[in-house]
């Protein structure tokens, strides 16, 4: 038998095992549908108690009918076993956190009408907890709470007003901070009820807000020492809410963000004593939110020395944050009322998340070195306390350092970084001249937890891949493999699941696993793209194509898991889903990343077009006459321009996309992004021909005149980084071209599509264009 001949006949055997093997787990089980990603408990927070014994995390459950999402808390052995919801907490609470004995919860709830720390009592034998107690009755609330590690003061933010008198080391009588909680929750009222533009409900929020006020005024007495702070908090918040004018006077930029208007609030960092009594405002009259804004890790953004006595937090100064994303590191004595921060970092980027080590020696953080660029490669710095000197650990390690945790012994940073569809978790020592890297099976961690449990190094954290939601995870770090390789050692560990908060509904669905390819483009550069076959798949017919587009520019499609673009659930009425990560993608050093730079509609859209044409070739059960783009954000803007620039699609959905670059820079908010994207502002080529202005160059309103291909526009109101009328702008010039279109307008929605049942028409709205144009 001629050899190829033989190939073709193994083949040919390999074909049959595997259509056999497709087809009776086929028999079993089902292809996913929205119903079914709406019944999965989401994971949300979690905590490890400092024996390493007890795991506490929140798990959010989706009501569809009612919708709405609800997180409540649990407790489980880490070893194994049962979880069941943690005692004294109610459905909606979430936050939890272990105190330093490992003898106290504390946890965030709004049962008391307002946002507020609490505090239950646990016993690290039995995981009992008992006798939950209120901690804090702020006007403004309480929010990303962490113990200190001696257990005796937590730090919390809340949106104060910062021309309000400041909170201080005294305290207003119960009775005033019970009346000041009820106001804040009146004003609330009022607020939501203006939002949803329910008059009679408005009115009645915000004449019980007004009287209430009026009533806190009357109730604060001289004896009460910080009665001004509160009086002033509860005050301006319920006149605001009672005036019949809403009205708002800017005078400066940033007076939005993301999905709503800031206002005149700013977030502070405030302390208390874990025994309560009065609450301290670290940051008194700060015109700056403390911590900056940010989509990225939520928190407090702040972190204790391990003796209690300092706290390192992160604050942007410049004085206009529109335009800035030099976040900077600064440290607080916390035993000195008077004492100033002091700014450490010197970075003319962004500085977060700081860390201290164990003893005490070092604080590191994630770093970024470039002014104005929020996608600049995140290193990983270390500074020494006693020398006051900080240095990169890593300048060779070409990758974004996501977050980073100390290890028990001080001597080693284990961080997460983004690789090829990966996030795996890395470890260092002080040098950084050894790196590892933990396991080989895939996946996305975050959130993670190194412990010392008897002399072994362990790993807990929450780990998600495509075919699962996240799930908190565990893996013994001891095995490694540290034999000649290129790149980081990598260990073989595979960790072991500890919650399992799907399996039931996991079992009973098909999810295809996720396939990897890797093509070269038009400069040889080598680029990566993804594939996942529809469930049941018989490898002798032809599917239809979702080629999916992801935003950022600078994100990545990889082996993860989402609710808002789900792989699994577009292939499973019968798609084959195709993604690329061309340039501007994470993951691949930051050369790749710069690509994007001054060039959107060029290597980005040639790198997507050859990956798709790699997997034409490649991937045979893929029919290229039926297949429909998808993006949204950058894939919003980058199915715009494919829209101008090809045929080849049958039909385009673009969701929250940039329709024209000229209009978007005076509507968006963040204006760093665009001027370092479009390299300036649109009048510094005023004069100048399009090729060579930026604005111009890339914009894909300019090519409307080549637009044929069927699309279905998408667009949330409340989107405040691309604003609506760059949806409007798209529908509007497909209208009067007489494009079949459509478009999919949200009122209660910004860039994300978050309330269930907006979810539900998304989902069934965009899977029905495509099956019209493509089936």
């Amino acid at each position: 038998m001629r050899k190829s001949t033989a190939i073709l006949a193994i083949a040919c055997f390999a074909s049959m095992i595997c259509t056999d093997l497709i087809s009776q787990r086929a028999a079993s089980r089902r292809p996913m549908t929205f119903d079914d990603l709406q019944k999965m408990k989401r994971l949300g927070d979690t905590a490890v108690s400092p024996d390493g014994k007890w795991l506490a995390y929140s798990a959010t459950t989706v009501d569809l009918a009612q919708n709405t999402k609800t997180p409540s808390l649990y407790i489980q052995p880490i070893a194994g076993g049962e979880a069941y919801p943690i005692a004294g907490t109610q459905p909606g609470d979430s936050g939890v956190q272990f105190a330093p004995s490992g003898k106290k919860l504390l946890f965030l709830s709004s049962r008391s009408g307002a946002q507020q720390i609490w505090l239950v009592d646990f016993d690290p034998g039995t995981a009992a907890t008992t006798n939950p107690i209120r901690l804090t009755a702020l006007t403004t609330e309480a929010a990303d709470p962490i113990w200190s590690p001696d257990g005796n003061s937590i730090v919390f933010t809340s949106a104060v007003y910062p021309d309000c008198p400041a909170y201080s080391l005294v305290s207003a009588s119960p009775v005033v901070n019970s009346k000041v909680a009820e106001a804040n929750a009146k004003a609330k009222a009022a607020a939501e009820a203006a939002a949803a533009n329910d008059t009679a409900e408005n009115e009645k929020a915000a004449n019980d807000a007004a009287a209430l006020a009026a009533e806190v005024n009357s109730t604060q007495t001289s004896a009460d020492p910080n009665q001004e702070a509160d009086r002033c908090n509860a005050t301006r918040a319920a006149s605001a809410a009672s005036s019949k004018v809403k009205a708002q006077i800017f005078t400066h930029l940033l007076y939005r963000h993301w999905d709503h208007y800031t206002g005149d609030k700013r977030s502070h960092l405030f302390i208390v004593s874990s025994a309560g009594g009065p609450v301290r405002d670290l940051t008194p009259n700060d015109p700056h939110d403390v911590p900056p804004f940010s989509l990225e890790g939520g928190g407090c953004g702040c972190a204790f020395s391990p003796d209690s006595k300092e706290l390192a937090f992160t604050e942007n100064l410049d004085p206009e944050p529109a335009i800035s994303v030099n976040a900077d590191i600064f440290t607080l004595d916390l035993t000195n009322p008077g004492a100033k921060a002091q700014k450490i970092s010197t970075s003319q980027g962004g500085d977060f998340d700081p860390a201290y080590s164990p003893d005490g020696k070092w604080l590191a953080w994630r770093s970024q070195a470039r002014a104005g660029y929020e996608s600049d490669r995140f290193r990983l710095l270390v500074y020494d306390r006693a020398t006051k000197n900080a240095r990169e650990l890593l300048s060779n390690f070409d990758r974004w350092i996501l977050e980073l945790a100390w290890a028990p012994d001080s001597k080693t940073i284990y961080f997460v970084a983004e690789d090829k569809g990966d996030a795996p978790i890395y470890r260092t020592n002080l040098l950084g001249n050894l790196v590892h890297r933990y396991g080989k099976a895939g996946g996305h961690w975050s959130n993670i937890h190194p412990l010392d449990l008897q002399g072994r190094e362990v790993v807990i954290g929450t780990l998600a891949r495509v075919t699962r939601p996240p799930e908190v995870a565990y893996g013994d770090l001891l095995v490694m493999d540290d034999n000649a390789r290129t790149g980081p050692a990598m260990s073989t560990f595979e960790p072991r699941l500890i919650t399992r908060l799907n399996d039931a509904l996991l079992a009973q669905l098909d999810l295809p696993p996720l396939e990897s390819f890797w093509f070269t483009a038009a400069d040889k550069t080598k680029l990566q793209g993804f594939i996942i076959k529809p469930p049941a798949f018989d490898q002798t017919s032809k599917y239809p194509v979702k080629f999916l587009i992801h935003g950022g520019p600078q994100g990545a499609w990889g082996d993860s898991w989402s609710y808002r673009w789900n792989a699994e659930l577009f292939a499973a009425n019968g798609y084959v889903v195709v993604m690329v990560n061309p340039r501007g993608s994470t993951g691949y050093g930051q050369a790749i990343v710069d690509g994007v730079n001054g060039d959107w509609g060029g290597k980005p859209y040639t790198d997507l077009m050859q990956g798709l044409d790699y997997a034409e070739q490649h991937f045979f059960i893929i029919d290229k006459s039926r297949e429909c783009a998808l993006g949204a954000s950058y894939g919003g803007f980058m199915a715009n321009w494919i829209l101008g620039h090809t045929d080849r699609f049958r039909c385009i959905v673009t969701h929250d996309g940039v329709f024209n670059p000229e209009s978007a820079y005076g509507s968006t908010e963040e204006l760093w992004f665009n001027e370092w994207e479009f390299k300036g502002k649109p009048w510094d080529y005023y004069g100048k021909p399009d090729e060579e202005n930026p604005f111009r160059k890339w914009s894909p309103a300019l090519s409307a005149g080549n637009f044929k291909t069927p699309t279905l526009v998408i667009h949330g109101q409340l989107d405040y980084r691309l604003d609506v009328a760059e949806g409007f702008q798209l529908f509007t010039t497909l209208q009067r071209l007489n494009v079949p279109s459509k478009m999919l307008y949200f009122p209660d929605e910004g860039h994300w599509v978050l309330k269930p049942q907006n979810s539900q028409l998304w989902y069934t709205t965009v899977n029905d264009w495509v099956d019209q144009w493509t089936k």
